[in-house]
């Protein structure tokens, strides 16, 4: 008996991989500080776990429409709305998380040997995702010069007769980084001349700290860059609400009908006290998300200035998300404990066995020579992660 092609080509997702493998020491007592999981560390807020009990106590527990409840589907195209962005709530499509929305958005468009242009670093699922549904990941190369953002002259270079869609992920995960309007109004100069779909995940999109930018969706810059955007979008990152698994798209009515067919029959609704969850999210009183944006922007601010003093290690300082992103190239082609460093895995190796530090190697997101560090943790653990971090820098170099 064999597998599939397509089982064999999947890898599970490195990040939560050494998110597990960080929680298995640990509970086993070993003192790990974590920073690959991309999960907010604060609760999810009161209003919204008092809305998930209320409906479970009235008893909503049953089958919903497929596509989602019509007052979410309202409640996510009044904020989009509130962005520029016109969608009636039959153009959005209520998922099983933003991961789900990603693989709905793709089957829907992406027909066998169909490529798709996918700018690293990227969020490592993108990949599987596409070879998931038989499309080729086309993979571009940015530069750190350009804030590891794609510029046009990249697309142009990669583009094909075969290209069927683009990637973006503003602000991005691993880097942080924000395309202003200007940037993406290239981009989608780009895709209307080319005809090609755009894949917008703006999961992070109420996770930006400077005050010279403001989230901008690629979607709003004109009719014609909307009819051929795919907007995806999600409560996990901005609202703790990681396990509730509640993500959507927001399209043209032609591609939300097929998003809405092909949910039908694999997954069906959304589980209904989740969906409920995400209404007060939007709808209800935000002050605890207001505080969580607070905080991390103070981590962000130590964790960017404490890794910067740090011999050899470097950064940019992230303008969005909540991860940094650090250059470790300066430590490789040294042997530590005996293990030759020669690439960004064996850094993370290293940092993990010998100093109970879980950071996630660049390889994950299609680019070497860096570490992705997640900043939503702690502060304790903040400091404390980030002195063991200058404890291997100085005791090996």
């Amino acid at each position: 008996m064999k597998l599939s092609d397509m089982a064999s080509k999947i890898r599970p997702s490195s990040t939560l991989s050494i998110s597990a493998e960080a929680n298995r020491r640990k509970a086993e007592g070993l003192d790990i500080i974590n920073f690959s999981a991309g999960e907010p560390d604060f609760n999810t807020p009161e209003n919204i776990k008092e809305a998930a009990v209320r409906a479970i106590n009235d008893n909503f527990t049953k089958y919903t429409p497929y596509e989602g409840i019509y007052e979410l589907r309202r409640a996510v195209a009044d904020e989009l709305r509130s962005e520029g962005l016109e969608y009636a709530p039959e153009d959005i499509v209520i998922s099983n998380g933003s991961k789900h929305a990603l693989k709905n958005a793709f089957s829907a468009i992406i027909d066998p040997g169909d490529e798709v242009i996918v700018p690293a670093p990227y969020w490592n699922s993108y990949i599987d995702i596409i070879n998931m549904v038989y499309g080729i990941p086309v993979v571009v190369q940015t530069r750190k010069q350009n804030l590891f953002k794609v510029t046009v002259e990249e697309l142009e270079r990669a583009y094909t007769p075969k290209t069927k869609a683009l990637i973006i992920n503003s602000p991005n995960n691993p880097t942080g980084m924000v395309y202003s309007e200007k940037e993406l109004r290239q981009i989608a100069d780009f895709a209307v001349e080319k005809d090609i779909y755009v894949i917008s995940d703006e999961i992070y999109k109420r996770l930006i700290y400077s005050r010279h930018l403001k989230h901008t969706s690629i979607a709003s810059l004109g009719e014609e860059i909307k009819k051929r955007t795919i907007v995806v979008d999600g409560f996990s990152k901005s609202f703790s609400m990681t396990g509730w698994r509640v993500g959507y798209t927001a399209s043209e009515r032609e591609i939300a009908e097929a998003i809405a067919n092909i949910q039908s029959n694999s997954t069906s609704n959304v589980n209904s006290i989740a969906q409920i969850a995400a209404l007060e999210a939007l709808s209800g009183d935000k002050s605890e998300m207001d505080d969580m944006l607070k905080e991390f922007q103070h981590r962000r601010d130590f964790i960017a200035q404490r890794i910067s003093d740090i011999p050899l290690l470097s950064s940019i300082l992230p303008k969005g998300a909540f991860y940094l992103f650090v250059d470790v190239s300066k430590l490789l082609g040294r042997s530590v404990r005996g293990t030759m460093l020669e690439n960004s895995g064996d850094v993370a190796q290293i940092l993990l066995e010998n100093y109970g530090v879980a950071v996630v190697p660049s390889d994950a997101f299609g680019i070497k020579n860096y570490i992705r560090i997640s900043y939503a943790t702690s502060m304790r653990d903040i400091v404390e992660g980030t002195n063991r971090i200058e404890k291997f820098v100085k005791q090996n170099y």
